[in-house]
């Protein structure tokens, strides 16, 4: 049975980001089909460049969620990421659109993970947190 979520217009979500905020860090949580995660927020463009680089753990319930001014087929890697992660791609619908597990990379080139949709919002969790069903579920903030 497919759980059902709100939908939030983009500027509630910012509003509420906003509101949650904490000196050098903004954070927040994310919730998909039930599941709460604690989240770090990347929205500027050296947040999202460190990203997770050089974390040598990330708790079970955390992420990081990348958020991008326009939606598009924003790609990523794991260049200086240390563990395995699950990179999960959000329209602006707040719709998973696709997953894609991701390793550390250890030798140059790294490879692209690059979505089979346009996306607005990215989070990463560790690997396995969640799995393919979760494609079409819509977050919920």
């Amino acid at each position: 049975m497919k759980t059902k979520h709100i939908i939030i217009p983009a500027i509630a979500i910012l509003i509420i980001i906003a509101s949650i905020s904490i000196p050098g860090k903004e954070k927040g949580w994310i919730e998909i089909n039930g599941k709460k995660i604690s989240i770090e927020i990347a929205k500027t463009a050296s947040e999202r460049a460190q990203g997770l680089m050089f974390r040598e753990e990330l708790c079970s319930d955390c992420g990081m969620l990348f958020i991008f001014e326009e939606e598009d087929l924003h790609n990523f890697w794991m260049k200086n990421t240390l563990i395995p992660l699950d990179i999960i791609f959000i329209n602006k619908d707040l719709t998973i659109i696709d997953i894609l597990s991701a390793e550390p990379c250890t030798e140059n080139p790294c490879p692209h993970y690059t979505p089979k949709e346009k996306a607005l919002y990215v989070l990463e969790t560790n690997q396995g947190v969640f799995n393919q069903e979760i494609i079409e579920s819509k977050i919920k903030f």
